[in-house]
């Protein structure tokens, strides 16, 4: 058995305890006859020895999380609890918990794991609006789903509002066959799929029943005001410049919105100019708003992704030429 005292420094004990000392509870019933006691700014932690040591690292991991974020929520050492508790890395020494997003309900962690992906993170925790530009295949719209339903999980948002262009159909839904989710859902899987990734089949069916989880068209958003909401906006060099301001206007107090594309992949019209393209030049220096930029390194499918990518950038101008081309010939 060994026993340790701990100092509480550099932020409020009582945030880390939690009300009626319920986060140091949750510690304690992690490690069975194991005891956590807290007196002020002390915590004294009596069990075994390995138990101790990762109470220790624990505690450690919370306060940063303090630090970084000015609360702790119920969610958050949940999170740290599974990391040293599961087979997600139990018992390292060198975990890394600061870049876990969320885990899924097989318990698997969700991490930013690519340079890009990490600035991400960082963005959105410090600016309400952020724009992730780059490749497809470095994670942009997964993270920015993560980091959406950890915002809902930990109670930091009330709902998560997910939209796309529908550009392929011109968004003119109407002329499609089938109801509504008929229509929309071939153009908004790739927001499904990330989602039931992260949250259970009827967890996910229940909060869409009841409009927790929203997923949209863009065109559907106008007229909207999202309050208490994390909302994101993928695809979103398909949007015109008036369609983005549109969405960027709909947020609301206690909202913050994610806006993902690849401005060099826009499906619109030639004699359209990408909302996307425009925005950086309108709102780059206002304070709040955060453009994150993605690139080949950031690539997390298949290893030929990388070279497709490089290839079709040293294509140049020749290489869009011919598939427009192309299409007017289709």
């Amino acid at each position: 058995m060994a026993e340790k005292t701990l100092t509480i420094e550099g932020v409020e004990p009582l945030l880390l305890y939690g009300f009626n000392d319920a986060y140091l509870r949750k510690i304690e019933q992690a490690f069975p006859e194991t005891h956590v006691t807290a007196r002020g700014d002390a915590l004294m932690l009596n069990g075994k020895k390995s138990a101790v040591e990762d109470i220790e690292r624990i505690v450690e991991e919370l306060v940063g999380v303090i630090t970084r974020n000015g609360a702790l929520t119920e969610n958050d050492v949940d999170t740290v609890l599974t990391l040293f508790t599961t087979g997600d890395g139990a018992g390292s020494r060198s975990m890394d918990t600061h870049h876990v997003i969320l885990f899924t309900p097989s318990g698997k962690a969700i991490r930013a794991t690519m340079r890009g992906q990490i600035h991400l993170v960082e963005a959105a925790g410090s600016n309400d609006i952020v724009f992730a530009i780059g490749p497809a295949g470095t994670g942009k719209t997964y993270t920015a789903v993560a980091l959406a339903v950890s915002a809902l999980k930990s109670r930091k948002v009330k709902r998560i509002v997910l939209s796309r262009p529908a550009v392929e159909a011109g968004e003119r839904l109407g002329f499609l066959p089938g109801d509504f989710r008929e229509k929309v859902d071939p153009y908004l899987r790739p927001l499904y799929d990330a989602l039931e990734d992260m949250l259970s089949s009827e967890k996910l069916r229940g909060l869409m029943e009841k409009k927790v989880v929203e997923i949209v068209p863009l065109a559907y958003m106008r007229g909207r005001t999202l309050n208490n909401a994390f909302v994101i906006l993928d695809e979103a060099q398909n949007a015109t410049s008036l369609q983005m301001k549109m969405f960027l206007t709909r947020l609301g107090v206690n909202s913050q919105a994610i806006v993902t594309g690849d401005i060099t992949q826009t499906d619109l019209p030639t004699r359209e100019q990408s909302g996307l393209v425009d925005v950086r030049g309108v709102l780059s220096d206002i304070e709040g708003i955060r453009f994150v930029y993605f690139d080949r390194n950031d690539v997390m499918r298949h290893r030929l992704v990388q070279n497709i990518i490089d290839a079709y950038e040293r294509g140049g101008p020749d290489v869009k030429d011919g598939a427009s081309d192309q299409e007017a010939a289709s």
